[in-house]
């Protein structure tokens, strides 16, 4: 933009200011555990939400197996009810968008699966693929760790979906968008954005990379608790919130709160959609979007296991993952379930997720949803407090899946 122009009027400086914030860092939503050694100052902060991450060592903790404190895929898959439904996503893809490359993804994919029994997604049985956005990016073991993440536990879910994952070159929001619209372009009909930048003004001109028809958009809501954060802020997009899952001693679901690190709160940008108008959103007299839309576990402490044989601050292997983005591509996972079954009834893929997820809650949301009701992430009363119904640090709660993928593939 010229000088000459950025003087003429306020829309030619939004413009501007948009433009340096698409060329800023977008920070990969993630927090580990199990590290055993911290940070050295030498590490690129720019990647995490947190400075850099949370860290949490478990005394004689092996990065040689998985964690025994984390969560496996058949535990989470009981926990949220997908060990009940017989859908495993076959014909769907899931396009997850990440910076950076990862040369191990589908290696490491490959010992995720074999250590606990799922079945293989490789290149050579059509079940993985990895794309460029542009010329092939440069490795980032920050972002290492999160492709590691999204893709394990997007297949975890869903283990007869397709695995697109989109590369870029950096992790500017310019690539990164640039890399969503590369996943829709490959088929994906669920897209999963584990990564953030702050709010900033004209984020709503930006907002049509999130329209396509027939593509559920999810997005991590932040972990540096209330706040809102961009992509999720967008009406077009499905904010995923964190929270802290407990179980039964037989594995059965026991109860969740919600994780003091989910971001959430009312958008300082976007105007409130519809489906949040209608449902309502509590708290929101000057007609602001709502986030997070959903939640998932996010807690460190209740963490999932990946593997990494990449690995960073020189540790490799078995890692406990915490943070929203844990919780994004696996809703992800949940729609490529639901355009499965709605394929198989010769339905096209699911219109206006946002919209269907809050209609459906409004009927019946103590079926479809775990009702998250207490726990916080801040200190600003109700804004930062979980509560029945809709709240914004959970949204409208966490998936029954067994109730809500049917709804859902009934609209």
């Amino acid at each position: 933009m010229s000088t000459e122009g950025f003087c003429k009027s306020a829309r030619s400086l939004t413009l501007l200011l948009a433009a340096l914030v698409l060329a800023e860092p977008v920070l990969a939503q993630h927090v580990f555990t199990i590290l055993p050694r911290t940070t050295g100052e030498d590490e690129n902060p720019v990647t995490f939400m947190r400075p850099h991450y949370a860290i949490h060592t478990a005394a004689g903790s092996s990065l040689s197996t998985p964690p025994s404190t984390a969560f496996t895929p058949s535990q989470i898959r009981h926990a949220y009810g997908f060990d009940q439904i017989a859908n495993q996503g076959a014909g769907q893809v899931i396009g997850i968008v990440d910076a950076y490359d990862d040369p191990n993804a589908e290696a490491d994919l490959a010992v995720f699966d074999a250590q606990f029994g799922l079945p293989a997604c490789t290149s050579a049985n059509g079940c993985f693929r990895k794309v460029y956005s542009g010329a092939k990016p440069a490795m980032n073991s920050n972002w290492v760790l999160e492709m590691a993440l999204d893709v394990e536990w997007a297949h975890a879910i869903a283990p007869k979906a397709t695995i697109v994952l989109v590369e870029t070159p950096t992790n500017s929001l310019t690539n990164l968008l640039t890399g969503v619209d590369v996943a829709v372009r490959n088929g994906a009909s669920a897209v999963s954005m584990s990564w953030t930048v702050a709010e900033f003004s004209g984020e709503n001109s930006y907002d049509n990379h999130f329209t396509a028809s027939g593509v559920t958009f999810f997005a991590a809501a932040g972990d540096s608790g209330t706040g809102v954060a961009y992509p999720a802020a967008s009406p077009d997009v499905v904010g995923v919130g964190g929270t802290s899952l407990h179980l039964n001693p037989n594995g059965t679901y026991q109860s969740e709160t919600a994780w003091s690190g989910s971001g959430g709160g009312l958008s300082n940008i976007e105007r409130e959609p519809l489906f949040q108008a209608q449902f309502p959103i509590p708290d929101d007299p000057r007609g602001y979007r709502g986030a997070p839309d959903v939640s998932y576990n996010a807690d460190p402490g209740t963490g999932v296991a990946i593997y990494d044989s990449i690995g960073i601050s020189g540790a490799s292997g078995w890692f406990q993952i915490g943070g929203t983005s844990a919780g994004t591509p696996q809703w992800a996972a949940l729609i490529a379930i639901t355009n499965s079954t709605r394929a198989a009834a010769r339905k096209a893929n699911l219109p206006s997720a946002d919209t269907n997820l809050y209609s459906i809650a409004k009927s019946s949301i103590a079926t479809d949803f775990h009702a998250i009701t207490s726990g916080t992430n801040g200190t600003c009363g109700a804004l930062c407090t979980a509560m029945a119904g809709y709240d914004f640090v959970t949204g409208l709660g966490t998936p029954q899946a067994p109730a809500l993928v049917p709804a859902l593939a009934a609209r």
